[in-house]
């Protein structure tokens, strides 16, 4: 019994945040996936409090950092960081220098308080732009590339993951792609084929050993693992 109080608890925090969050978007503005693509007016901050304490998504960024394995000294460029809550993590994991890159203000903000101690040391760069211009300090090479759940929101997606692959250290520089389907009625079935999905594009844009990982969540997270050959 004393085993499913913290399953029952978390759970509960999951229903509400997630329930509560979506409740309050929608009353500030109906259209909520637009709301994680762009938070923008009055719903913006609710938008980026939901995707920080949702338990389901910080488990996600925990989880994504721990398979990406960074290791001491790494490089590592988060396409989309969010609230920052994976920046955070990959810190926390050791990470050398972890660069961030996303296209709202708002969630610059609130990755750069959440993050504010590591940037003061010279952990962390956060910088504001869009993924399809991407500023030349984010030219690397880096260790390692991560996105979740903002793939799907890319323009031209092989072009990015192409231009993200020149951007990685030939030979070892690997990229985690992380999909947590969340439309109405998605399924282990959804998921899976979203990494399939994922695999196609990371393989036309010229990278190899792909592979995927999965989480089991409701529905299940799926992270496609890929790394730069040493000739392209």
């Amino acid at each position: 019994m004393p085993r499913a109080v913290p399953r029952l608890a978390a759970a509960a925090a999951e229903y509400l945040v997630g329930r509560v969050g979506i409740a309050v978007v929608r009353l500030l503005d109906r259209d909520v996936v637009g709301q994680g693509h762009h938070p923008r007016g009055a719903a913006r901050s609710v938008s980026g409090w939901m995707f920080a304490h949702r338990p389901s998504n910080q488990r996600r960024n925990r989880w994504v950092a721990s398979v990406l394995g960074v290791g001491p000294g790494e490089r590592v460029l988060e396409v989309g960081f969010g609230p920052g809550v994976a920046v955070a993590e990959l810190v926390r994991g050791g990470a050398g220098h972890v660069y961030g890159v996303d296209h709202s203000a708002v969630m610059l903000r609130q990755a750069s308080r959440r993050n504010a101690a590591a940037i003061r040391a010279g952990r962390v760069t956060l910088v504001q732009a869009p993924v399809d211009q991407l500023p030349d300090m984010l030219d690397g090479p880096f260790d390692a590339v991560l996105a979740v759940n903002s793939l799907g929101f890319w323009p031209a997606p092989v072009e990015r993951l192409t231009e993200l692959r020149r951007r990685l250290t030939p030979g070892s520089g690997r990229i985690a792609i992380v999909a947590q389907p969340r439309c109405p009625g998605a399924t282990a079935d959804t998921a899976r084929k979203a990494a399939e999905e994922i695999s196609s594009l990371l393989r036309s844009a010229g990278f190899d050993r792909i592979s995927t990982e999965t989480l089991e969540l409701s529905p299940p997270a799926v992270c496609v693992l890929a790394t730069r050959p040493d000739k392209n």
